[in-house]
């Protein structure tokens, strides 16, 4: 399944199912009317939002169960003429232009992985950054930075001039659970999405000479997912994926997952130790060919109405566009408070 969070035309958030000719299927109200013909249940409406509530992350937190019973409801649907609806008369499948995709979800926590690809350390060596870029680095993401497909990460003029991406592959997680090894972490994995770890060098910079980093990549709408996930079934081997970047439709970034020096089991049997909870995202890293360590680095600085579009192979492509903080906002930004370096 293409799971998606979408806003329906009354802006109601509800999840759904991205079908193969672009319709978006509402799983709650799919599910409703999959238990009330076919399993014969009149709480059917109740029972769907126990089993595939209109939230991505409680729908990861059933588990096993509410993705069964979502599969169930989206097969049942697809079989079904197209004007159908559900059983109170709401609609199920939505046109594109219909709603707009957010966010597929908004996790609990997000750990981000650094350093994984090697590539990315060699090219930062040869460039001359400041600090080598090392396996097994960890952090949290600020996960009031996500922004969905389509929507607009935002220039922060006023904080960096280097402004920068990085594509990623990362995993959601479909249950709980602490202290387990590499051979039980596929029981944990429910799914893939698209990852695009924006980040200020500059900012960064600073922040590495006291060996962390967190700013720099947490600065609001750095941190776009999408467009969808894709349940761990629809992917036979994540580590056999193509993975290309584009600026205005210019590879930057082109690479191939199974470059990853750290495999997925081994991060996520390396963090466990901090505990997951049901929907949280890990990272994964990413690959060569960012701004920053390019040929020209102030050529490939993201810019107002810079397009990015960060594919994966089976996955599908995150859209977002760079655009100043004035058209966000229609005012320069405020003075802020700055840090002073003490010598």
């Amino acid at each position: 399944m293409r799971l998606v969070t979408f806003e329906n035309q009354a802006r109601q958030a509800r999840i759904g199912a991205a079908t193969e000719d672009g319709r978006i299927l509402d799983l709650n109200s799919a599910c409703a009317l999959y238990l009330r013909d076919v399993e014969g249940e009149e709480a059917h409406y109740r029972l769907a939002d126990a089993l595939v509530p209109p939230n991505m992350r409680a729908l990861f937190e059933g588990g096993d169960t509410s993705l069964e019973t979502a599969r169930k409801a989206l097969d049942y649907s697809l079989h079904l003429d197209v004007d159908v609806s559900g059983p109170g008369g709401e609609t199920l499948f939505h046109a594109p232009a219909a709603v707009k995709l957010k966010a597929p979800i908004i996790p609990k926590k997000f750990f981000h992985t650094a350093g994984n690809f090697r590539e990315h350390h060699e090219e930062a060596t040869k460039a001359g950054f400041s600090h080598p870029v090392l396996p097994w680095i960890i952090f949290f993401q600020n996960v009031d930075a996500i922004i969905g497909h389509e929507e607009p990460v935002i220039y922060p003029e006023h904080l960096t001039k280097e402004l920068d991406y990085e594509l990623e592959l990362a995993v959601v997680l479909k249950k709980s659970g602490k202290h387990f090894s590499p051979e039980d972490a596929r029981n944990f994995v429910g799914g893939y999405v698209v990852f695009n770890d924006i980040t200020a060098r500059d900012i960064q910079r600073q922040e590495m000479k006291s060996g962390v980093f967190s700013f720099c990549k947490g600065i609001d709408t750095f941190c776009p997912l999408g467009p969808w996930i894709v349940t761990a079934d629809e992917i036979e081997d994540p580590h056999n994926l193509a993975m290309e970047l584009r600026v205005n439709g210019e590879p930057r970034q082109r690479s191939h997952s199974s470059k990853m020096s750290v495999k997925i089991p081994e991060i996520l049997s390396h963090y466990s130790p901090m505990g997951y909870s049901a929907g949280d995202v890990v990272s994964t890293g990413t690959v060569s060919g960012v701004a920053a360590f390019s040929g020209d680095p102030k050529a490939w600085y993201l810019k107002p109405g810079d397009v990015m579009e960060c594919e994966i192979e089976q996955i599908g492509i995150l859209r977002n566009r760079v655009i100043s903080w004035e058209e966000a906002y229609g005012h320069k930004p405020v003075a802020l408070a700055r840090q002073e370096v003490t010598k």
